[in-house]
């Protein structure tokens, strides 16, 4: 018998590795490729979401916009086009959940500082205190690098059109104020093709793995 089990052990060998790698081929096949949904406003808290909005089921994007950075210098859709991107809605003077989210955003830049693929984007919801001068000395308190990462300021107006129609992440305050928005903590994955592909709790850490998670899974899905 143990001459039996002798001239056979090399064959069994092979066997089982052959065997273990075709059985991870057939599940690497059979297993779905991971994709990130396209959220559509209808998908979203009605809340978050301006009531114009709210039953748009289909071809949701970003709007284009025009509002000014760190630096004074105009930014537009145009410079994240063909570009993934994070977008967040904060303010300065804010003490509460702000720094966390900033300190998370920090995170993130760090991570992603020699992507070519990845940028950030935060818009104040104060602008009328969050002048070009107040937003640079913010971002060089921050280590905000330039070119990653644009803070800005502009029309408050457009502002909340973009919060409340097109990021689909803050809150009216509800008491009739016009352009006026309750600060939430979402941070934005926004796709190449300026559709929102993810919703994350920018003061969560968990959530900022996840987002980190998905920002891969998004880039796959480009290759």
């Amino acid at each position: 018998m143990l001459k039996f089990f002798a001239r056979y052990k090399t064959f069994a060998i092979v066997f089982f590795i052959l065997s273990v790698i075709i059985i991870f081929c057939i599940y690497t096949l059979l297993k779905p490729e991971e994709r990130l949904p396209v959220y559509q406003p209808d998908m979203v808290n009605a809340e978050l979401v301006d009531s114009t909005k709210q039953y748009v089921r289909k071809y949701h994007k970003i709007a284009d916009f025009e509002l000014v950075n760190q630096n004074g210098d105009t930014i537009t859709q145009e410079d994240y086009k063909d570009k993934i991107y994070i977008a967040d809605f904060f303010f300065t003077t804010c003490l509460t959940i702000c720094p966390i989210m900033t300190d998370h955003m920090i995170q993130i830049q760090e991570k992603i500082k020699n992507d070519d693929e990845v940028f950030l984007l935060s818009h104040t919801v104060f602008p009328v205190t969050d002048s070009v001068p107040v937003l640079k000395k913010y971002a060089e308190e921050k280590g905000v690098i330039d070119e990653k990462w644009n803070l800005v300021t502009g029309d408050k107006k457009q502002i909340y059109d973009l919060a409340r129609k097109s990021y689909l992440a803050t809150k009216s305050t509800g008491d009739g104020g016009k352009y006026d928005m309750i600060h939430t903590e979402n941070f934005v994955l926004v796709d190449k093709d300026r559709q929102i592909r993810g919703f994350y709790d920018g003061t969560d850490p968990e959530a900022i793995e996840n987002l980190m998670h998905d920002l891969k899974v998004l880039k796959a899905e480009d290759n």
